[in-house]
């Protein structure tokens, strides 16, 4: 999968809003070229909300471990919920489990290597092994989304 076809993927699903900072706009630089998915029908970035998945092309301070500073590297962040969490890597988010998976291996379901224990999975360069899982979680994690926000509409 390209980052292309992942960013209109996402799209895809109604109410989404895809933001993908770029060089002239609000966002920090580090963010440029990356892509921040939110459930948002209003087309705002939500404040106070975490985007449910995101596409990271470059190593950030304090995640660094799966080397997207290669040529042609990047990571697919997702916030698919603790089922999903626990049936991928076969624990709790919360639990502090050592693992023999690189995080930087490719074609590969992981935990986060940062916000794993938040209940994130990440894939670096989806591809034949992933692709369809990377579908599905990308799917529930909108669906998710989307739940979280009719709740608090409906608090309101």
């Amino acid at each position: 999968m390209t980052i292309e076809e992942i960013i209109g993927f996402v799209s895809g699903h109604d109410g989404v809003l895809p933001l993908i900072p770029a060089p002239g706009d609000e966002w920090p630089e580090l963010t440029w070229g990356d892509a921040f998915f939110y459930y948002s029908p209003d087309g705002v970035v939500p404040a106070n909300i975490q985007p449910f998945a995101t596409i990271v092309t470059k190593n950030y301070p304090g995640d660094e471990s799966s080397r997207l500073d290669r040529p042609d590297t990047f990571r697919v962040n997702i916030h698919a919920g603790k089922e999903a969490f626990v049936h991928w890597t076969g624990h709790s988010p919360r639990e502090a489990a050592a693992t023999d998976v690189d995080p930087g291996v490719a074609d590969t379901v992981i935990a986060h290597p940062v916000y794993g224990t938040a209940g994130w999975l990440a894939v670096v360069n989806p591809a034949a092994n992933t692709e369809a899982a990377t579908r599905d979680l990308l799917t529930t994690a909108y669906l998710l989304a989307r739940k979280r926000y009719e709740r608090a509409r409906v608090r309101r």
